[in-house]
């Protein structure tokens, strides 16, 4: 059930906010492309464990744990933060920048080419 409700956390999340202000009105605000960044960040236990694997071997032996700890997640949230919000808000100012039916066409083609990939990686023999 929670491996589940992991992987729908962030779908449910958007649909909830799209219900409560309106598809369109959720997709023009650039706040609301920040706040979808944030609700996909949060549902994502690969980050968690990223930081369970990687954080011990830069710390001190016999130095206090949790503040250096505590020190580094800031460092790299409040990277990520700058990162990820700058790329979710120029794609969000590209996107209504471009013509409907050009970004129509640009999915269509990236979601075959997935798909290409994803036969070709279920028919690779191991």
């Amino acid at each position: 059930m929670l491996p589940m409700l992991r992987t729908q956390a962030p779908a449910l999340l958007r649909r909830a906010l799209v219900l409560a202000v309106g598809r369109r009105a959720f997709l023009q605000n650039p706040a609301n492309a920040v706040l979808r960044k944030d609700v996909n960040s949060l549902a994502n236990p690969k980050l968690a464990l990223f930081f369970v694997a990687l954080f011990p071997q830069f710390l001190a032996p016999g130095a206090a744990v949790l503040p250096a700890a505590l020190a580094m997640a800031a460092v790299i949230v409040a990277f990520d933060v700058l990162w990820y919000g700058s790329v979710a808000l120029l794609v969000d100012r590209a996107r209504r920048a471009v013509r409907p039916r050009l970004v129509a066409a640009v999915e269509k083609v990236t979601g075959a080419v997935l798909l290409g990939f994803g036969v070709r990686l279920a028919a690779e023999s191991r």
